[in-house]
This record gives C-alpha cells, structure tokens and sequence, in this order.
C-alpha cells in the first residue's frame, strides 16, 4: 500500500488533529475548507459513469456521484457510501487521484478529492439524487459540469487509465460560482503528508 492509500483511510478528525494550520493557495496563504467532498468516476470498458445531479450541490449539472464527509469518516468510505446512495453501486478498490481545493470569494470553501474505481458491483439505478447514465469517454459533457471539470478531469481519467497511482492537487478560484483562475500546485496532497509519517 503506498502512503498516499494509507494516509486517505484516516478519519477526518484525525487528519484535523495531524495539520491544524491552514493550506497554502496561490489567493489565500492560510486557507481553511469548510467542506470536504468526494466525487467519484466509475470506468467500465471506455465509459465513464456520470449523473445528472438531482439536489444538493451542483444541482442540474452532471458530474460524477459523489458528497460530503460525514464526521468520522475516511475519504474512501465517503466515496463508497456517496455511491450507493446516489447511484445504488458497491464500489471496491476505488483510489484518489486528485486533490482539488476550490477557493471561492463569495462562497463556502471546499476541498474535494476525485477517485476513480473500476471494481463494482450491481446496476446503476436513478434515486432522488441522481440520474445516472455511461457516457463514452470521448464523449464527456464538459459544457454540462462545473467550469473546473474540463480542466482536471482529462487528467484524472488518463491517469486511471495508465495505471497511476499519484494523487495530484489543483487549485481554483472562484468568485459566486465563476470560474477565475487555475493553477497546478507541486506541493503533495494533503492526505499524502499526514500519512508521510506512519
């Protein structure tokens, strides 16, 4: 197990406990989420898995299903458990590959981690959350999503699709929803350097 895959299984409070100082973006030096959240791209063959968002966040746009942590739980169990409310899938072995912190002016702060997962079990079934559907990977609906999925999201299925198992961090600045600027960060994923220790 790398310690990147180490490091995602610790609660959130543990991680609280381990870096209590804020994380550094190219807009706010020390700044602090208000929110985690996970999303989830199930790949099958050459498609991808995607819903169209029914409530909560990012309503009436499509994404993958995902949510947020609930206290205590891991990133991974958040995933797995997003995904079969949303969708009615049991997913094994899914896997972080992106570390994404959206810095928004007018707005609650979240930090997101993208997985992907190719390992499931059932059939997707629409739920009051979300409608979900395959859609072929050359085929993705970017005008659809969030501004920032165009961005990362290539990346992150790519990665999958390779074999690759690092986990990369993204910043974005938002002001009311709009997108304003986007930067790559080197620094390693937060989840990374807690578990750097162990």
């Amino acid at each position: 197990m790398t310690p990147w895959m180490h490091a995602i299984e610790r609660p959130l409070s543990e991680v609280g406990r381990l870096r209590p100082n804020g994380l550094h973006t190219p807009w706010v030096s020390d700044w602090r989420p208000e929110l985690i959240g996970t999303l989830v791209f199930i790949l099958r063959d050459d498609q991808v898995l995607l819903i169209h968002k029914k409530t909560g966040h990012g309503a009436g746009l499509i994404n993958g299903p995902g949510g947020k942590l609930d206290p205590g739980e891991s990133v991974v169990e958040c995933a797995v458990r997003e995904v079969a409310e949303e969708v009615g899938l049991t997913v094994r072995n899914a896997l972080v590959g992106a570390e994404l912190r959206f810095v928004e002016r007018q707005g609650q702060q979240w930090l997101g981690f993208a997985l992907t997962a190719s390992e499931f079990s059932g059939e997707p079934v629409e739920t009051p959350e979300a409608r979900p559907f395959w859609c072929p990977l050359d085929e993705i609906p970017y005008q659809q999503m969030w501004p920032d999925d165009a961005i990362w999201l290539p990346r992150l299925l790519a990665n999958a699709e390779q074999g690759r198992d690092t986990v990369f961090v993204q910043n974005f600045l938002f002001d009311d929803g709009q997108l304003l600027a986007h930067e790559m960060d080197s620094a390693p994923s937060l989840w990374h350097a807690v578990g750097a220790g162990d």
